[in-house]
C-alpha cells in the first residue's frame, strides 16, 4: 500500500477507523510522507509492527534527530515502553486515541463556548465513553477506599533506593486515586524485629530498641525528603503492634493452625527466611544470602501444607491477586511443588514479639511483619464500621520487591485463611535495581543513596527517573548518566522548553495576560485537544495496573505532541501575520498544558503546580474531576505571571561524555 509516496505503510486494525481517517486526512493536507501505525488490540502495548519495518519509533530516536547534541547516548535499561511509542511523520506527532469510543468509530462533537467569549471552547469532544474516570480492573471496582501499601522496611541498614523506589512507586498510584477522587490511605513503616536486628544493636554497642529508634528516623527523613503522601507510618516495636500480633497468634492456634514441635535445617538471617536444601545455590539462598545450619531446636509450626489446594484455588479464582504474570507463574509453581509446615517461632535470640503463654519462644519475624498490615489500621479493637480497618482492609494493593514475594503471596494469605480475615486485592512484585550493570552491596561500594540523589538533582527529576526508566515490576540498571539525559531530554528540553516557549509567547504578546479572544479552532486544534482530553483515561488505565512506566510515557507522548504542535503553527510567526490565530494557538497550548501538568501531579507534584501557577490554574481547580468540568478550561484574558524555568538542565561527567 501506497499513499503519497509514503515509504512506509503499516496496518490500522480495523477497530481503529477514526485513527485511520485522521492520518489520510493528515497526509492528504500536508503531502508528506506519511507513518501509520498498527494498533493491533491483540497485543499488549497496542502497537504491532511488521519485524520487517525499517523505522525506529522510540522516542530517544526522535530526542537525537531534534537536538543532535552528541554523537552517542547511554542506552536504556528499559524496554522504550512500547507502550507510548506513537506514530511520527516529517514534520508532526500523531497520538492515537485509545478511548473505546474511538476504538469502536464512536463520534465526537464541539460544544459551548470559551468562558467571557463567544468562541468554540478549547473542549473538543464528547464520547459514548466517559474519559473522566479512572477504569477500574477486575481487582477494583473504581469506588471503594483504596488502601495500598508498601512493605515495611528492614531497619538493619540505613535506607538504599530500593526503598525509596518502592515507596515512590505507591507514593504516585496513591496520589492518582487521591486527584482521581479516592478516599486513599498510604501505609509503610519499619521492620523492627529480628535476629539480625539483634546482632546488628550489638555490633554498634547499643540496645536493639536505641538502634531501631535511630534508623527507623532515617526512613521517616526519607519519606519527607522524597514528597512522599503516606497516611500511616507503623513500628513494629509499638505496643500495639505487639498486642496485634499476638492477638492473631491466638486466632491462629484457636483455629488448629498451630502446634508445638521441632526444627533443624538451613536458615537465612539476612533474609530471615528458612530454605529447604534443595533451594541453595551452590551452598547460598536464593538471593544470594549466606545460610547456616540450624540446630534441632523447639519451635512452634504453622500448618502450612494443609493450605496448598486453598491458596491454588484462590490463585485460580482471582487471576488478579498476584502481578506481573511471571511472579504469578512463580508462586504457583512454588506452591504446587507442595508446601511443607512452617515453623515460625525460635528460642534462640530474645528481640522480637513473645508467643503468648509461651515467653521462652519469640515469633518469626514474619508473622510479625506481616501482621503490620492491619495492626495499623486498629486490629483487632477498632473494627467497627467506619474505622480505618473497615475502609481501607482488605488492602487494594500490597507493593513489594520480589524478593519477598513469597512471604507476601504464600504464608500471608495462608494466615489470613486460618484466622478468617479477608485476603488483600492485588500483590504486585517489582524488581531489583543494579548500578552501572552491577548487583548492588555494600562490598562492591556502590549502594545507591537516595538522599544524595535528591540532593543531587532534586526531588522531581529524581522521582522522574525512577519511576520512567524501567518497566514497573522489571529489573533495571541505574547510571548518573542515563538519570541525566533522560531528564535532561524529557524534563528540560521537552516539558520545561515547551512551557517556557508558550508562556513566553502569552507573556509578551499577549499584554501580560491570557488571550482576550479566540478564532475558530481548525482541525489540528482539535485533534490535539482530543489527545489531551482522552490522556486521563489512558494514564488512568496504566495506574490501575500499575503500569507507573506506562503513565509517564503517554506524558511524554502528550508533551512530543504539543512540541510538534507548536512547531507546526509557528505562533511567533503567526504574530506578524495573523494575531488572531495566534491566540487561538497560544490558547490551545495553554489548555492542553493544563491537562499536562495536572496529571504529572502524582509523579512531579512541585514542579507540576509551578507549572499550573504559571498558567493561571485556580488552586481549587487541581484535581483530575476539573479536567472535564465546564468552566475550569482556561479563562481568556486572565492576568499571568512572569514565566521562570521549571527544570534545570544538567552537564554530562566529563568521563562519561567522553
Amino acid at each position: 500500500m501506497r499513499v503519497n509516496g509514503m515509504t512506509l505503510a503499516l496496518l490500522l486494525a480495523a477497530r481503529a477507523p477514526s485513527v485511520a481517517r485522521a492520518f489520510a486526512v493528515h497526509g492528504r493536507r500536508h503531502r508528506h510522507r506519511a507513518v501509520v501505525v498498527i494498533v493491533d488490540p491483540s497485543s499488549s502495548s497496542g502497537v504491532a509492527m511488521s519485524s520487517s519495518s525499517p523505522i525506529l519509533l522510540d522516542r530517544e530516536f526522535h530526542t537525537r534527530r531534534r537536538h543532535s547534541r552528541t554523537s552517542s547516548f547511554p542506552s536504556s535499561s528499559s524496554s522504550s515502553s512500547s507502550s507510548s511509542r506513537s506514530s511520527y511523520s516529517s514534520t508532526r506527532l500523531f497520538s492515537i486515541p485509545t478511548s473505546s469510543a474511538d476504538r469502536d468509530g464512536g463520534t465526537t462533537s464541539t460544544g459551548g463556548t470559551v468562558p467571557g467569549s463567544s468562541s468554540p471552547v478549547a473542549s473538543t469532544s464528547t464520547t459514548s465513553t466517559s474519559t473522566s474516570g479512572t477504569p477500574p480492573t477486575p481487582f477494583d471496582d473504581g469506588l471503594s477506599p483504596y488502601g495500598i501499601t508498601t512493605p515495611i522496611y528492614y531497619v538493619n541498614d540505613k535506607p538504599h533506593v530500593g526503598h525509596a523506589y518502592t515507596s515512590l512507586a505507591c507514593d504516585v498510584i496513591a496520589r492518582y486515586m487521591r486527584h482521581s477522587g479516592r478516599d486513599v490511605h498510604l501505609l509503610t513503616g519499619t521492620d523492627e524485629h529480628g535476629q539480625k536486628v539483634e546482632a546488628t544493636a550489638r555490633g554498634a554497642g547499643v540496645e536493639p530498641l536505641e538502634f531501631c529508634d535511630g534508623v527507623s528516623r532515617a526512613f521517616r527523613d526519607l519519606l519527607g525528603l522524597m514528597n512522599i503522601s503516606n497516611d500511616g507510618f507503623v513500628r513494629t516495636t509499638e505496643d500495639h503492634h505487639k498486642g496485634a500480633v499476638r492477638h492473631l497468634w491466638r486466632e491462629l492456634r484457636d483455629a488448629g493452625a498451630i502446634y508445638l514441635g521441632s526444627y533443624e535445617g538451613w536458615y537465612s538471617v539476612r533474609d530471615e527466611c528458612y530454605y529447604n536444601e534443595s533451594e541453595l545455590v551452590d551452598g547460598r539462598a536464593p538471593t544470594g544470602a549466606e545460610v547456616s545450619w540450624v540446630k534441632k531446636e523447639d519451635s512452634y509450626f504453622f500448618r502450612l501444607s494443609e493450605y496448598t489446594d486453598r491458596l491454588l484455588e484462590h490463585y485460580e479464582d482471582h487471576p488478579d491477586f498476584i502481578a506481573p504474570e511471571s511472579r504469578r507463574n512463580e508462586v504457583v509453581s512454588f506452591v504446587r511443588g507442595g508446601l511443607r509446615d512452617l515453623s515460625i517461632s525460635r528460642t534462640t535470640f530474645d528481640w522480637g514479639v513473645k508467643v503468648p503463654d509461651d515467653e521462652g519462644h519469640v515469633m518469626y519475624v514474619w508473622i510479625d511483619a506481616l501482621a503490620n498490615y492491619i495492626s495499623a489500621l486498629g486490629y483487632p479493637e477498632e473494627t467497627d464500621p467506619g474505622s480505618y480497618y473497615d475502609k481501607y482492609w482488605p488492602a487494594s494493593l500490597h507493593v513489594v520487591g520480589k524478593d519477598i514475594l513469597r512471604f507476601h503471596a504464600v504464608y500471608w494469605p495462608a494466615f489470613l485463611m486460618a484466622a478468617g480475615l479477608p485476603l488483600p486485592r492485588r500483590i504486585f512484585a517489582h524488581g531489583w535495581w543494579t548500578k552501572d550493570g552491577e548487583k548492588i552491596s555494600k562490598s562492591l561500594g556502590n549502594v545507591i543513596d537516595p538522599v544524595e540523589l535528591v540532593n543531587k538533582y532534586g526531588v522531581d527529576p529524581t522521582r522522574f527517573f525512577l519511576m520512567s526508566e524501567v518497566t514497573f515490576g522489571n529489573d533495571g540498571d541505574f547510571s548518573d548518566e542515563r538519570l541525566i539525559y533522560k531528564v535532561n531530554a524529557n524534563l528540560s528540553n521537552e516539558l520545561g522548553n515547551l512551557n517556557q516557549r508558550i508562556m513566553t509567547l502569552v507573556y509578551k504578546n499577549c499584554g501580560g495576560a491570557t488571550p482576550a479572544e479566540i478564532g475558530p479552532l481548525t482541525e489540528d486544534d482539535e485533534a490535539i485537544l482530543s489527545t489531551a482530553r482522552s490522556l486521563r483515561m489512558r494514564t488512568g488505565e496504566a495506574i490501575s495496573n500499575q503500569s507507573i512506566d506506562r503513565y509517564v510515557q503517554h506524558m511524554i507522548s502528550m508533551v512530543w505532541d504539543a512540541n510538534r504542535y507548536i512547531d507546526v503553527q509557528a505562533p511567533w510567526v503567526l504574530k506578524k501575520t495573523d494575531v488572531s490565530r495566534m491566540n487561538t494557538v497560544l490558547y490551545v497550548l495553554m489548555e492542553v498544558m493544563r491537562h499536562v501538568a495536572i496529571l504529572y501531579q502524582p509523579l512531579m507534584p512541585t514542579s507540576s503546580n509551578v507549572i499550573l501557577d504559571q498558567l493561571g490554574v485556580p488552586k481549587d481547580e487541581r484535581d483530575f474531576s476539573h479536567l472535564d468540568t465546564a468552566g475550569c478550561e482556561i479563562k481568556l484574558g486572565r492576568e499571568v505571571i512572569k514565566p521562570t524555568a521549571v527544570f534545570p538542565r544538567f552537564e554530562v561527567p566529563v568521563a562519561a561524555a567522553v
